[in-house]
């Protein structure tokens, strides 16, 4: 993925030490912990940094928002997953896709051996414990509340309104507890920032939003052509970049301003907007192994 200007996009080593530290001391109070990312960029949205943190605690990964991903790409990173020895689950929030299974395949999967080791000791009525954890805007709040069967957690589309941790039991003896959204991914690369500015996870009030549009036709140009043909019924050229892809978007919309110059911001607006409700069709933005 090209460059892009996003100075404002960096890693906050201040926020990830402080998230480092609570995670740490809270991974003794649970037995098992949630990793929560999102499906269409399994890698990006998450920090590479937990896996040395989560070194000694059994854990499960939860692939989120799967309805918007490609359902191929989805598979893909779930066998991915397993080959790396974790265990990982397709789930949408919005939906309640897959969030029957978490529990079972948590206690039957990830636990198993301190499920068994409970039954033996007389110990099966222990609540199992598990640490949510997630970066910001990923959905951890909207499945604390599929889970609850309620509002327990507060829901923004915004990123990081989770201020503090907190716990919320479950009628199935399970505890969670949901630790801050501050888990920022470590950006060692810009393109991870790209991808998840295209998911609106990055506040589009610190980008330029044309740049991003463009960045994001280009790479479905390239991934997914028939999205843009069925959604925006534009023809594809072998000359065509990010900036005639957005005007053609414009153009076939009708966004046409005074001189017949296409309104870009608008489309760019549009095609975000378009992209990020799924309207595009189910779409993955990295696969593993791919850079």
């Amino acid at each position: 993925m090209d460059n892009i200007d996003m100075k404002a996009i960096q890693w906050f080593p201040g926020h990830m030490a402080k998230t480092r530290r609570a995670i740490m001391a809270n991974l003794k109070l649970v037995d098992a912990v949630a990793e929560l990312i999102d499906a269409r960029t399994p890698m990006s949205s998450r920090n590479p940094e937990i896996d040395s943190m989560m070194a000694l605690k059994p854990r499960i990964v939860l692939l989120n928002k799967c309805d918007l991903a490609d359902s191929g790409a989805t598979s893909a990173w779930i066998n991915y997953l397993k080959n790396k020895n974790v265990t990982a689950l397709a789930i949408d929030c919005k939906s309640g896709k897959g969030i029957n299974k978490l529990l079972p395949t948590l206690k039957a999967t990830v636990l198993n051996e301190l499920m068994e080791k409970r039954e033996k000791n007389g110990m099966s009525g222990a609540p199992v414990r598990l640490m949510i954890l997630g970066i910001p805007n990923v959905g951890k709040s909207s499945l604390i509340n599929r889970l609850a069967g309620g509002k327990r957690a507060r829901v923004e589309d915004r990123p990081g309104v989770t201020r503090t941790k907190q716990w919320v039991k479950l009628k199935d003896n399970t505890e969670l507890l949901d630790m801050p959204g501050v888990l920022w991914p470590k950006f060692e690369d810009q393109s991870a920032a790209v991808r998840l500015a295209f998911t609106g996870a990055i506040s589009d009030d610190i980008l330029d939003i044309e740049t991003l549009a463009m960045k994001l036709l280009a790479f479905l140009a390239e991934s997914y052509p028939h999205a843009l043909f069925e959604r925006y019924k534009i023809e594809l050229e072998d000359t065509d970049n990010g900036l005639s892809l957005l005007e053609k978007v414009g153009k076939k919309r009708g966004m046409v301003i005074s001189g017949g110059e296409i309104n870009t911001e608008r489309a760019a607006v549009t095609v975000l907007d378009e992209f990020r409700s799924g309207k595009l069709g189910r779409i993955t933005l990295e696969l593993p192994g791919v850079k």
